[in-house]
């Protein structure tokens, strides 16, 4: 059997006016992530990680952000499109760690239901999800509060 493994990340700033969607989970806060789409960055570091992991580019080239299809886009269906094009590639997600980097708001209450969300688009069980969430401890971009970014890695296994 044949394993790789991808890595991704995405970071998009907080605006107001926006709802705040992080792995398909509607988080109750004052603004939410700008983008084309609904601007999950958690889910867009998961596309990028699955994408990587089967050697088949990143997420600009499936979903470009200057296409109309995908204007206003849910980004977790953006994923389970991603896990058809990665099974059409031969390869099935064995499991997916990702970090959302964020100071605000407080995460923690959220972080099961994101991991079962993902593992419903991923088409996989919740116990092959990880989802942690941390802070820069004031720092940066994302420390002041003006963003979110998140990381992901993902195991892929090749199913030939």
């Amino acid at each position: 059997m044949t394993v790789r493994v991808g890595q991704g990340f995405d970071v998009h700033p907080l605006v107001e006016g926006r709802a705040l969607v992080l792995g398909g989970v509607t988080i109750p806060y004052d603004r939410g992530l700008a983008g084309h789409s609904d601007g999950d960055a958690l889910a867009h570091a998961v596309i990028d990680a699955l994408l990587g992991a089967a050697g088949l580019g990143d997420i600009g080239k499936h979903y470009p952000p200057n296409d109309p299809r995908y204007e206003g886009a849910v980004s977790v269906e953006l994923l389970t499109q991603t896990v058809d094009t990665v099974a059409g590639a031969n390869w099935r997600v064995e499991y997916v760690d990702a970090t959302i980097i964020a100071e605000r708001p407080i995460l923690r209450p959220h972080i099961e239901d994101i991991e079962s969300s993902l593992a419903l688009a991923l088409r996989t069980t919740p116990e092959s999800v990880n989802v942690k969430a941390t802070t820069t401890d004031g720092l940066g971009s994302t420390g002041r509060g003006e963003g979110i970014a998140s990381m992901a890695v993902a195991t892929l296994s090749n199913i030939r």
